[in-house]
């Protein structure tokens, strides 16, 4: 079939709505553009026009866009006003949330429009009293930027879910920062490191505000596609959209036996059959 053809099918097939969408209220589905990220190496504009023109209705930039100009910026906003798709989110290092690295930050996102400045990865932490220090790094962004309409977020990785004693360093994020910093779930690790992301997402009602929707098999690891294997997306929507407080998703796909646009194409595809 073709893409249009396969995506009408699809959509046949799964037509009924599903059940569990909270109160008919319409979640955005978009795409973490890491899972592209070698073809926006080669050509941004292109890339971001492909992934709108498969349906999705917002992406989410990664590390290297902190390097932009501001009026590089502005042309992607551009794009994306043109193509009617939306940014509330970008990932960021660690340097991003220092006095230094966060007018720039600030400055880009809102180029963007997006909501929320969030934090991908802590680098080195040895041990609780420096996840307590990542919390108050968090803490402090977060209060410089709520002046101009924004907030921080927190993404987890596996390392995040390792206890250390007998605390997992997620839970000493979510205890120690403000309830309006976002908790951006990572399925797939929460799923790899044997836990439960449906009691974490019931577990913290109002910060799961946005989700990465990439799989996990023991089998295939993150090659995986969305909706391929025995996961508990419905479950797992039940919770974000009932408990979690939900704003978005994204789907992400880390790894595949497919090219990246195809691979993003059909985790779409088999969102929409599984959503209706």
């Amino acid at each position: 079939m073709d893409a249009f053809s396969r995506r009408a099918f699809l959509a046949l097939a799964g037509a009924a709505p599903f059940a569990l969408r909270a109160a008919g209220k319409h979640i955005p589905i978009g795409l973490e553009l890491y899972s592209v990220r070698e073809e926006l190496k080669k050509d941004l504009p292109t890339t971001v026009n492909a992934v709108a023109k498969m349906g999705y209705e917002c992406v989410e930039f990664y590390a290297p866009y902190y390097e932009w100009t501001t009026d590089y910026a502005k042309q992607v906003r551009k794009q994306l006003d043109d193509l009617r798709i939306r940014c509330y989110s970008t990932h960021n290092d660690r340097k991003v949330f220092t006095t230094e690295g966060l007018p720039k930050a600030i400055e880009l996102n809102k180029i963007l429009g997006t909501h929320y400045i969030v934090l991908a990865h802590p680098g080195t932490v040895a041990d609780l009293d420096g996840w307590k220090r990542v919390a108050d790094d968090l803490n402090a962004a977060n209060k410089t930027m709520h002046a101009d309409g924004l907030h921080a977020g927190y993404h987890n990785h596996d390392l995040e879910w390792k206890p250390i004693g007998d605390q997992k360093p997620l839970q000493v994020i979510a205890a120690n920062t403000d309830k309006s910093i976002m908790l951006q779930l990572d399925v797939g690790t929460c799923l790899e490191t044997g836990n439960d992301p449906v009691a974490w997402i019931e577990s913290h009602p109002g910060r799961i505000r946005s989700m990465h929707l990439k799989s996990w098999t023991a089998e295939k690891g993150y090659r995986v596609l969305f909706g391929e294997g025995d996961i508990p997306w419905k479950q797992i929507f039940n919770a974000a959209e009932t408990k979690g407080g939900v704003e978005y998703y994204l789907m992400e796909q880390e790894e595949s036996d497919y090219p990246e646009l195809e691979a993003a194409d059909r985790c779409l595809v088999a969102y929409r059959s599984m959503r209706g």
